[in-house]
């Protein structure tokens, strides 16, 4: 049972006999020690709620370490200072008082310890049955495992984990490990499984490898070191040894056990001097080739040494330098435990000794967790037994988290996915003929389909093919993929064009430059007078040459000034790309449109190049609106444009965007009443975890296997429900929010993109591109949408408009 109490309670109560050990467990004052009036008088009323929670009802992911105690038989047991409970997990150890302290003696003389068993006068198969039985059969499934015996030296630890060669009933748990494990391997002929083992011995803080001495294995030259990486910890320079039967398996056992270091001392003939851990690697392959998954697991068993008092032990030289390293890596891994069974610690000091660093995955990690606490039942020797249980009641408070450990086979994995990509063309091909579909290859194309499809394309820009067949997704890619190719050629041979037909001026050629810039066609900066500069358009005086009434005059007389340099120059004097200088303007707007001929342009312009303009009075131009001279600032246009043109756009965009941010502030309340709950539930969670620790410490009290807790306790476990209940509804409900949010914001981008990407076409049509350009850029024109950028068509306008006016200063 459990003690229901309220703030008040004390620790000490004489009414019930019991007074409460922070550092063990129960100290029952059977003799009627007397305790202090107040704590009688603050006494609260017992009232236990029975609330029955079964354990291990299911597997979590979090279980706590399992703790034994194994008493040395001996004949002098002493049977006045150590009993056992009735449900055999409960050891209680009574103390007497030291009369030499006097009369008022407050030394603390009875301690109970409650653990997941007490062994005592056990045989070796009732410990293994009872301790390692369930942790090896486990491995075999894929969850790692440890099983540590620790205690006094000369308590029985390395009989109870080696066990003795005399009797074939007494080896201990390690050989019966390896016989259970091939045994089970027999059982499972469904499976591959292969057995490595390898044997660490840290003596002196120190990493030794025990089965070196095998004559296909040699000495280290480096030494050995502890390496972590993702996968865990590994000892770097320790040697595997794979085991394909039982006989070869306790062959290496046996080599190892003879490598150990022993010495003798007064309490022990045979007392290990340094710290074993014999670990026993399984992998596990399906038979089944389709099944390219397979688990590891490994199994450490922990044979630590012993624990002792110099005073009792008599150890000298030597031995007494081994006893000290052996007392310190004991009090290290004492620490580590103490630091994990407090869930308020963020760091655990496993680096401080080898030890501890060797075992961070047992201690707290992702393996089954057993530890067998080895203690005598004499009486000269019960503060080290006190000791030991001490240890073995903080290693249940730590936790670990096993898991299984699966892998996947590479080669396997190629394997089927090859077998998986013939069976889908199979059936493809099953599809197309019930479908009437000629016989499609769904092959990477060669060079004759790529160069098929470029001609469809070609055609297709031409206008010459209505439509191009489209078969599976890889003549999709090569159709996109062709038209980049075909845009990027017409491209340069629109460049090329240009450059036949115009010399260009050479950065270098200061004489023509200087000309230019006399002529007022240029600034001192390179720029053209009246370009668009992004913010306006910059004013300037144009020459006289320049003015519509003398363009064609002027343009002619260019062209044929043109025609006769290039005809004296011919193609000896190229002028290279990177030293000619053409300037465009800054603000290049490039709408998104279809392809066009670049052939047709080219020949329409050559066309049209000798023909007068039309005269002001035409009836075409009369039908066109008005132009202005300076284009107007692109804000003032962007109203303009939403209120007539792209109104119809703006206004889907505002509903959008309305929507999306009544969805946004709704997210935002159910964040903030999450954050409220997650509080809450923070708070209650670390009330709850007070009253465990304080039942804990108490003791456990039980009622035919059902534990019962104290009603705050009950009351807290409700409320932390109903919280994680209200905290998984308004989560649930923030997800179906964002998802909206993050619909509504791509319907919001998408309509911005149009907006602007529409404006901007609206805005480069309307304003920048010349008056004689814009016949070829409507619908049947020479130049299709998109064909050219508009970036090239102002440039070209521009470059004309320059040579034009440098003619016209040569002429003068």
């Amino acid at each position: 049972m459990t003690i229901t109490t309220n703030h008040n309670f004390l620790s000490t109560c004489s009414v019930l006999g019991t007074v409460l050990d922070f550092e063990g467990g129960f100290k029952r004052n059977k003799r009627n020690s007397p305790v202090p009036q107040a704590a009688c008088n603050s006494v609260c009323k017992l009232k236990p709620t029975q609330m029955m929670r079964r354990k291990n009802a299911r597997m979590d992911t979090r279980k706590k370490v399992h703790a034994f105690v194994r008493v040395k038989p001996t004949d002098d047991f002493a049977h006045e200072m150590i009993k056992y409970g009735d449900d055999n997990k409960t050891i209680d150890i009574h103390l007497k008082k030291d009369t030499r302290r006097g009369v008022v003696n407050n030394q603390q003389t009875d301690w109970s310890f409650k653990l997941d068993g007490v062994l005592h006068d056990a045989s070796q198969d009732l410990v293994y049955e009872t301790v390692a039985k369930d942790v090896v059969s486990q491995a075999l499934n894929g969850y790692n495992g440890t099983i540590m015996c620790y205690g006094q030296t000369g308590a029985g630890k390395t009989y109870t984990m080696t066990g003795a060669t005399e009797n074939y009933k007494h080896r201990g748990i390690l050989p019966r490990a390896l016989q259970q494990v091939f045994k089970m391997i027999e059982e499972r002929p469904t499976q591959a499984i292969t057995v490595r083992v390898s044997y660490l011995e840290i003596y002196n803080e120190s990493l030794f490898d025990l089965l070196s001495t095998l004559p296909y294995v040699g000495p280290s030259v480096t030494p050995m070191t502890i390496v972590e990486n993702p996968q865990g910890v590994f000892i770097k320079g320790l040697s595997v040894h794979l085991t394909s039967q039982e006989e070869d398996a306790f062959s290496l056992l046996f080599e190892g056990e003879t490598n150990r270091i022993i010495a003798s001392h007064a309490m022990n003939k045979n007392s290990s001097r340094s710290h074993c851990i014999f670990t026993i690697y399984v992998e596990a392959h399906s038979r089944t080739l389709s099944d390219e998954k397979y688990i590891t697991s490994k199994i450490n068993l922990v044979d630590l040494a012993g624990s002792e008092r110099l005073g009792k032990s008599g150890s000298e030289g030597r031995v007494l330098k081994e006893a000290t390293y052996i007392n310190k890596s004991l009090s290290f891994l004492e620490q580590a435990i103490i630091a994990l069974g407090d869930q308020k610690r963020e760091h655990i000091p496993f680096r401080q000794c080898k030890l501890t660093h060797a075992l961070k995955d047992s201690l707290g990690g992702n393996c089954n967790m057993v530890l067998v606490t080895n203690v005598y039942g004499e009486a000269a020797q019960l503060e080290e037994t006190l000791s030991s249980l001490r240890f073995a009641s903080r290693m249940k408070l730590v936790t670990t988290e096993p898991a299984i450990n699966e892998k996947y086979d590479a080669e396997r994995m190629v394997k089927n996915l090859e077998k998986e990509l013939a069976l889908l063309k199979q059936e493809l091909a099953i599809h197309d003929s019930l479908a009437n579909r000629t016989l499609v290859n769904y092959d990477p194309m060669d060079e004759i389909q790529i160069a098929e499809i470029n001609s469809q394309v070609r055609r297709y820009l031409e206008g010459t093919l209505d439509e191009i067949d489209i078969i599976n997704l890889r003549q999709i890619q090569e159709v996109f993929n062709q038209f980049r190719v075909v845009l990027s050629q017409q491209e340069q041979e629109v460049e090329s064009a240009l450059r036949r037909k115009y010399t260009l001026i050479d950065k270098n050629d200061f004489a023509a430059i200087s000309a230019v810039q006399k002529a007022g066609l240029v600034d001192v900066d390179g720029h053209l007078v009246g370009e668009p500069d992004g913010q306006g358009f910059g004013l300037g005086v144009a020459p006289f040459s320049t003015k519509p009434g003398k363009k064609s005059k002027s343009k002619k007389m260019f062209k044929e000034q043109l025609s006769s340099s290039a005809r004296k120059e011919g193609a000896s004097s190229p002028v290279g790309g990177k030293d000619l200088d053409v300037s465009v303007s800054k603000t290049q707007l490039t709408p998104s449109s279809k392809d066009g001929d670049v052939k047709d342009m080219l020949l329409r312009e050559r066309e049209t190049s000798n023909i007068e303009p039309l005269a002001l009075d035409s009836p075409k131009e009369e039908l066109r609106p008005p132009r202005p001279s300076t284009p107007p600032a692109k804000p003032v246009a962007f109203e303009d444009f939403k209120n007539e043109r792209g109104s119809e756009i703006n206004r889907i965009f505002k509903e959008n965007k309305s929507i999306l941010n009544e969805r946004r502030k709704r997210a935002s309340e159910t964040t903030q009443r999450i954050n409220a709950i997650k509080r809450e539930i923070d708070m209650t969670k670390e009330a709850l975890n007070i009253q465990k620790s304080l039942r804990e410490k108490q003791g456990e009290y039980e009622n035919k296997g059902l534990m019962i807790i104290d009603e705050e306790e009950f009351l807290l476990i409700l409320k932390l429900k109903d919280l994680k209940k209200q905290y998984r509804t308004e989560y649930q409900d923030l997800r179906d929010l964002r998802a909206e949010i993050q619909y509504c914001q791509h319907l919001v981008d998408q309509c911005r993109h149009r907006l602007l990407t529409e404006f901007d076409i609206w805005y480069n049509e309307s304003f920048f591109v010349p008056e004689d350009l814009q016949m070829a850029l409507k619908p049947g024109g020479s130049i299709r949408p998109g064909m050219m950028p508009l970036s090239r068509i102002v440039s070209l306008h521009n470059y004309l408009k320059t040579m034009m006016g440098l003619q016209q200063a040569h002429r003068k």
